[in-house]
C-alpha cells in the first residue's frame, strides 16, 4: 500500500459476545485490502452515555494505516458494521458493533455524513482513554491534548480496564 495515513477508529459492542464483535471487527477492518491494523488498545467496560437502561459496553481504539480516502473508510465501517448484524434503531442505544472514525491524519472536515475529528470525542472517557494508549497529540481544531481532554471529561469513573484482546494477527501488533 502506498501513500498510507493514520486514523484511528473505535469499536464497541453492548449486545451479545462483545468480545467476538471487538474482534470480528478487527478482523473485517484488516483483510480489506487497502487497511492495514497496526496498534490496538486496552479493551475497556465502560457505562452507556445517553440512554443509559442498557448493557455495559466494551470500547477500545485501533490505529490503522489505509490508503482510502476518510469517505471511503467510512463506507468501509459501515458495510462491516452491516455484516456483523447491526441494526440503527436508537441514537444512542445498545448495539451489537460500533465503528467510528476518530481522527483521520490530520484532516478536519465536515460533511453531513462524516465529521473529522470526531464531533463528541472530546466528551467522551469511554473514546479518549484508549484512544490515549494508541495516540498522542492536540486534537485537530481544538487546543486540547489528549491528557487535557480526559481531565475535562466528567465520566471517567465508568471506565474500567476489562483486558486486551487477542484478535488472531499478534505477530502484527505493535507494543503499546
Amino acid at each position: 500500500m502506498s501513500n498510507l495515513t493514520e486514523a484511528y477508529i473505535a469499536l464497541g459492542s453492548n449486545q451479545g459476545e462483545r468480545e467476538a464483535m471487538l474482534k470480528d471487527a478487527i478482523a473485517e477492518l484488516h483483510a480489506h485490502p487497502s487497511i492495514q491494523v497496526s496498534r490496538l488498545s486496552s479493551v475497556y467496560e465502560t457505562d452507556p452515555v445517553g440512554y443509559t437502561d442498557q448493557p455495559a459496553f466494551l470500547n477500545m481504539v485501533i490505529h490503522i494505516k489505509t490508503s482510502l480516502s476518510s469517505l471511503e473508510l467510512l463506507e468501509t465501517a459501515l458495510s462491516i458494521e452491516q455484516k456483523l448484524g447491526r441494526v440503527r434503531h436508537e441514537r444512542w442505544g445498545p448495539r451489537i458493533i460500533d465503528i467510528d472514525l476518530l481522527l483521520f491524519g490530520e484532516e478536519q472536515m465536515k460533511l453531513p455524513n462524516l465529521i473529522i475529528p470526531h464531533p463528541e470525542m472530546v466528551h467522551r472517557a469511554f473514546v479518549l482513554i484508549p484512544l490515549q494508549e494508541v495516540w498522542q497529540g492536540v486534537i485537530p481544531g481544538t487546543d486540547l491534548t489528549i491528557e487535557e481532554a480526559i481531565h475535562h471529561c466528567i465520566e471517567t469513573q465508568g471506565v474500567q480496564v476489562w483486558g486486551t484482546l487477542d484478535w488472531g494477527a499478534e505477530s502484527e501488533r505493535s507494543a503499546n
